[in-house]
């Protein structure tokens, strides 16, 4: 399950413990869950985001970076934070077919994300053209109104019981 993580709550001073509160009222596992952080939401304190994503990263969750490519991020900090996903805004995606900039950018984005060992979600995939370009610079995951509309969650967990694998 993935949840977005706003900037207030990831620089929380009990941010940790509410996490843990969640899973254990729940029952999950942390394993199951994946939280989201905006790349502008990270830069805004590096330090506290650094110690918070490691504490997280050390519980077993799964992290993503949200909108990557849109904040006003410092490269140099990216290979130090615990990221297991760079999630490719969806900016990017629906001028893809009428710019080749904007191609070459997620193929950027892809290249440093598989050179840093992480792997890469595409956000806004609309057409079954923009899903052949994206699969072909070898993105892993894919989101958007080609797979499914928001769903009710009666619907979302009959569609997840039948889907086939991104790649």
């Amino acid at each position: 399950m993935s949840v977005n993580l706003a900037v207030p709550q990831l620089l929380s001073s009990h941010i940790m413990q509410e996490i843990d509160q969640v899973l254990q009222q729940n029952g999950l596992s942390p394993a199951t869950l994946k939280l989201e952080v905006t790349e502008s939401g990270i830069m805004e304190n590096i330090e506290m985001a650094f110690d918070v994503l490691h504490a997280i990263r050390k519980r077993g969750i799964t992290l993503s970076i949200d909108d990557f490519g849109t904040g006003y991020s410092s490269l140099s900090y990216l290979h130090r934070f615990p990221f297991d996903t760079l999630k490719v805004d969806r900016s990017f995606v629906i001028e893809m077919e009428k710019d080749v900039k904007n191609l070459e950018i997620i193929r950027g984005i892809v290249g440093l994300a598989h050179n840093l060992e992480k792997k890469v979600i595409v956000e806004g995939i609309e057409t079954e053209t923009q899903l052949a370009q994206v699969r072909e610079l070898g993105c892993e995951y894919g989101q958007g109104y080609l797979f499914a509309k928001p769903l009710p969650k009666e619907e979302a967990e009959k569609l997840l019981g039948t889907l086939e694998s991104f790649s």
